[in-house]
């Protein structure tokens, strides 16, 4: 495949914006080239465009080069650079997962590129035949894996099969992929030029409030994606911030061992319950469970100040609720008036 006849053909001849901090490859000095305050704060300075520190470390810490590492305002502009990169409006169209996260097909109308959705399996597993025959025209596929909000893996086998069958560029979503036993497709990413992998800072880093999404991608597709993202697009608090954490790894991983243990106990609590039909396995650190009636054990959450997510209307997830694994206080506060409803229907 060669990823430049993907490109979008009115973004071919585009000349980049060149900031300030990309003309000047030096480091420090007098600067007044950038129409900045001079007086320093910490942040009266525009932040480096290119996150070259970050990406440095991220880079050692995942086993990727720093030219295939690219930086989003959380993964959401992550999605919204590539249909923009790769689709042409009103005339592309990209294919996904239903269930899935919602953001694939709400970027994609944004940008006025067609969706076409492909039900999971009942027991949410992939029906790859069918994925590949409605999506043959798509220029992207999106793969949320541990997917959202079903909360199951799906294979590096069967993503694998995927990218050697699909004709376009597969994104695999791996947001939650730090609670799965399944592990990164970041092993394969120089084995296949259409593939693409998405990460975050959100959820295991526990930096939601940063809005730091990651893109593991091939040189050529990051050089493109930084001829169009804006300049500046991750500040430099983020930067610091996260650099910070990420000599902190004892404590991620620690959080992670913890968020892993609830959940367990969590499912196995859970099931107990007369309410709850069904907990589906997950490979994340929330839980899907099928209940009896969603509405009702939504309800009565929220008048306990216990915010869940309803999931009642999505494609094969009827009275189903998703559980983020809080800690031990919040859950057992969770499991107590879950027991409570359990009893006051029976």
């Amino acid at each position: 495949m060669k990823i430049n006849n993907m490109i979008r053909p009115d973004l071919k001849d585009i000349k980049p914006y060149s900031s300030a901090r990309d003309e000047y490859k030096g480091k420090g000095g007098i600067y007044l080239d950038a129409n900045e305050n001079p007086f320093d704060n910490g942040v009266n300075r525009y932040p480096d465009p290119l996150q070259l520190e970050l990406k440095r470390k991220v880079a050692q810490i995942k086993s990727v080069k720093e030219d295939e590492v690219f930086f989003g305002n959380g993964s959401d502009e992550c999605i919204d650079l590539l249909i923009r990169l790769f689709c042409v409006p009103k005339k592309d169209e990209v294919v996904m997962l239903s269930p899935s996260y919602g953001m694939y097909d709400v970027s994609a109308k944004i940008n006025q590129v067609k969706t076409i959705q492909v039900s999971l399996n009942k027991d949410f597993t992939l029906d790859i035949a069918k994925l590949l025959k409605k999506g043959e025209n798509a220029k992207i596929m999106f793969i949320c894996s541990p997917n959202n909000p079903t909360g199951n893996a799906f294979s590096k086998k069967e993503i694998i099969s995927i990218l050697k069958k699909f004709n376009g560029i597969v994104v695999v979503d791996e947001a939650y992929v730090d609670f799965s036993k399944e592990g990164t497709m970041l092993t394969e990413l120089n084995k296949y030029k259409n593939l693409i992998v998405t990460q975050t800072f959100s959820k295991a880093y526990g930096m939601a409030g940063l809005r730091l999404g990651i893109l593991f991608a091939s040189s050529e597709i990051i050089a493109w994606l930084n001829k169009i993202k804006p300049p500046y697009n991750i500040n430099q608090l983020t930067q610091i911030e996260a650099l910070k954490r990420l000599e902190n790894l004892d404590e991620v991983q620690n959080q992670i061992k913890t968020i892993l243990f609830e959940r367990i106990r969590l499912e196995t609590k859970l099931i107990q319950f007369d309410e709850v039909e069904k907990v589906y396995n997950s490979d994340s650190n929330f839980i899907l469970l099928k209940v009896k009636s969603a509405d009702d054990v939504y309800n009565y959450l929220i008048e306990n100040k216990i915010i869940v997510r309803n999931r009642n209307k999505q494609p094969l997830c009827d009275n189903c609720i998703r559980i983020t694994v809080g800690t031990k206080k919040e859950n057992d506060f969770l499991l107590k008036k879950l027991k409570e409803f359990s009893i006051k229907n029976k």
